[in-house]
């Protein structure tokens, strides 16, 4: 008989605590036998106590504190990622627990008695669920903490921009309130100003005899007359629909307006066909040919048809000239035709239409202001005069009369008489006085006249938009330029131009030298009207972009410029050697333009005496070296040398300039 086992023994030797697999792969003992070690149950409960209250505490404190970063520790604890999302979570910490660790059944139906301390784990194991818990709210917390404040902040920074705004608002309110305030005090001042002027004039009128008295008034009733009268027939031309259709048109009106409406819609093509079928049923309709002068005219415009625009031309002729044509139909045709005719250089054909007109309208002043310009567009000056002599004979106040008459004066040099009509045609305020050449050459005058109120009409045309600047002047420009009066070989980016004009200075003086004899003539006069005193000539190589003779008299110095088209094809530019001869001052001026900029080479400079002013700044020229300025500033030049002073000078165009531009822009 088989010896009889103690079974107890045999689970003692038998049972083996399963082997736990951490993350790690390394194999650990679940738990030690419960009579082994070197603690007793009690101490062990003892410490595990003392561990748990430790973990509690250390969790509120870092809880509540902030004394963990989160993220960091999440981050790391990554390497413990046992379910494989890629990051360490409450699952990972459940299979650490032991949770879902499998132990390996025994084979013997005997289960070991609990060791009290197994609640114990229970109990911690679930302390440290609940921090876990805790800890995984405090960062949903967070995030959802840094979410708000974002929205806070974006919501705190659209109530700044929106009291910004307010702000702006406010300020500028305030700006148009004190800007109408001074508009106010200036008007009262002016009403001031009035009232002692008319106090003057009454108490110097009590101290003149009766005569003088008698002839004052007279000549304030005669000019408020004239004045009341002009107004009135502005007032009623302007009010006055002109009558453009006959008796007979009146009948077809529907049709005619029915082409016109076309016309209005920009349907051009269909506008001239319907008017073309109303030409063929009303041959002798004024109005219809006169609606199909101004269809073809808009064909034209669409097309950019210069044929076509000629067709018109003829089509307004043939409107004039039919019987029982309105005079406003005759009036309104004729202007069109002439604005045409001058739009495509015809000046004197237009010029023949605007006497036509005149003949038949004699009172209009605006048609005889019409035919003053034609004349000065063909360069008749003398007969422009006449016309505008005729028209402040019968109307004294006609504003544009006025600027066009001290135009012609001060281009006779009779510069004294022209400023009274330059000043008191702008002042007038009349249609098509607000101009920039007048401006322009009032200023002008009155430096010549050495007034400096000259700067005065200069910064108000620079107010009204014609001047870029007091100093910088020109009226042909392209807006966006840099401007400033004086510049470096470098700020131009021609270094290579400058430097070829600097190394063969010699040569090109030689050949300047060698055409100044004055029995060749190649040295003309300066004829813009630009000196005060002295004698200053010129020899153009270039003008507009276009090689002249003037080359083959010096064929080095144009050698030398061929391979540089920003001068050579410096269609708003010349160059030319200058001379100037002693005792030679030139008046402050500007060039037309701030398309180009001029550079001055010294070919024969003497030691003192020369010296070019641009704006407030004073510089000389030196033999071999270059100078470059903008000539659209005001410039002026002195020679007060014992010997002439020689120099070549270079137009280029502004380095700003598009290749584009430098082809279309419009030779000056």
């Amino acid at each position: 008989m088989a010896p009889r086992k103690n079974f107890r023994n045999q689970a003692k030797k038998e049972v083996k605590p399963a082997a736990v697999v951490n993350k790690n792969g390394v194999k650990v003992e679940a738990s030690v036998a419960a009579s082994g070690g070197g603690f007793s149950g009690t101490k062990i409960f003892t410490w595990f106590m003392v561990l748990a209250l430790l973990g509690v505490w250390s969790s509120v404190a870092v809880v509540w504190f902030d004394l963990v970063d989160y993220d960091n520790v999440i981050g790391k604890l990554s390497a413990y990622d046992a379910d494989g999302d890629g990051d360490f979570d409450v699952e990972d910490a459940k299979v650490l627990l032991g949770k879902g660790v499998n132990i390996l059944p025994f084979k013997t139906s005997f289960q070991p008695p609990e060791h009290p301390t197994i609640e114990l784990g229970r109990k911690l194991k679930a302390a440290l669920r609940e921090q876990l818990r805790m800890i995984q709210e405090k960062i949903e917390a967070q995030k959802i903490a840094v979410k708000a404040l974002a929205e806070v902040r974006s919501i705190l920074t659209k109530e700044e921009d929106k009291r910004q705004f307010v702000n702006a608002l406010e300020l500028r309110r305030q700006e148009a309130a004190q800007k109408a305030q001074e508009m106010l005090e200036q008007a009262e001042n002016d009403r001031l100003g009035e009232a002692e002027e008319k106090e003057r004039v009454e108490k110097e009128m009590l101290d003149k005899p009766r005569e003088a008295e008698k002839a004052h008034k007279e000549k304030l009733e005669r000019k408020k007359a004239e004045r009341e009268y002009e107004v009135l027939v502005f007032v009623s031309a302007k009010k006055k629909k002109p009558k453009l259709l006959n008796k007979f048109e009146k009948t077809i009106k529907t049709e005619i307006d029915a082409a016109e409406k076309l016309r209005k819609k920009g349907k051009v093509e269909e506008a001239v066909r319907a008017f073309e079928t109303l030409v063929l049923q009303y041959p002798q309709s004024p109005r219809c040919r006169y609606g199909k002068a101004l269809a073809e005219d808009g064909l034209a415009e669409k097309m950019l048809s210069n044929d076509m625009l000629q067709k018109a031309i003829g089509t307004y002729k043939e409107a004039s000239e039919l019987p029982n044509a309105t005079p406003d139909l005759i009036k309104a045709t004729l202007k069109k035709r002439a604005e045409r005719q001058q739009f495509l250089g015809r000046m004197r054909g237009a010029l023949a239409t605007l006497e036509k007109l005149v003949q038949i309208f004699p009172e209009d002043m605006a048609l005889k202001n019409d035919l003053g310009v034609a004349h000065l567009l063909i360069g008749d000056n003398n007969s422009a005069k006449r016309v505008y002599e005729e028209v402040l004979a019968t109307a004294p106040s006609d504003g544009f009369a006025k600027v066009h008459y001290g135009f012609i004066l001060k281009s006779e040099n009779k510069i004294a008489e022209s400023i009274p009509f330059l000043r008191d045609g702008l002042e007038s305020g009349d249609p098509g006085t607000d101009d920039g050449r007048f401006y322009f050459h009032l200023g002008d005058a009155l430096q010549r006249m050495g007034d400096d109120s000259a700067y005065k009409w200069y910064e108000r045309g620079h107010q009204r938009g014609h001047f870029a600047s007091v100093w910088q002047r020109s009226l042909y420009n392209v807006d966006g330029l840099k401007a400033q009066p004086w510049w470096t070989p470098k700020d131009t980016g021609y270094m290579d131009l400058v430097k070829t004009l600097e190394r063969n200075w010699r040569i090109i003086r030689d050949e300047a030298q060698s055409v100044m004899d004055k029995t060749t003539g190649l040295f003309v006069p300066e004829e813009e009207n630009l000196r005060e005193k002295g004698e200053w000539g010129q020899f153009t190589l270039w003008q507009q972009g276009k090689a002249g003779e003037s080359c083959r008299s010096v064929p080095k110095t144009c050698g030398l410029l061929e391979r540089y088209p920003e001068a050579t094809g410096c269609k708003r530019g010349q160059i030319k050697f200058s001379v100037m001869q002693p005792g030679t001052h030139v008046w402050p001026h500007t060039g037309p333009t701030n398309c180009r900029l001029r550079m001055h080479l010294g070919l024969v400079i003497p030691k003192t005496g020369c010296k070019i002013r641009c704006t407030n700044d004073t510089r000389a020229w030196e033999e071999g070296k270059v100078l470059i300025f903008d000539d659209s500033f005001e410039h002026e030049v002195w020679q007060d040398a014992d010997s002439y002073r020689l120099i070549f000078i270079v137009d280029v165009w502004h380095p700003e300039l598009t290749q584009y531009q430098r082809q279309t822009l419009s030779p000056i």
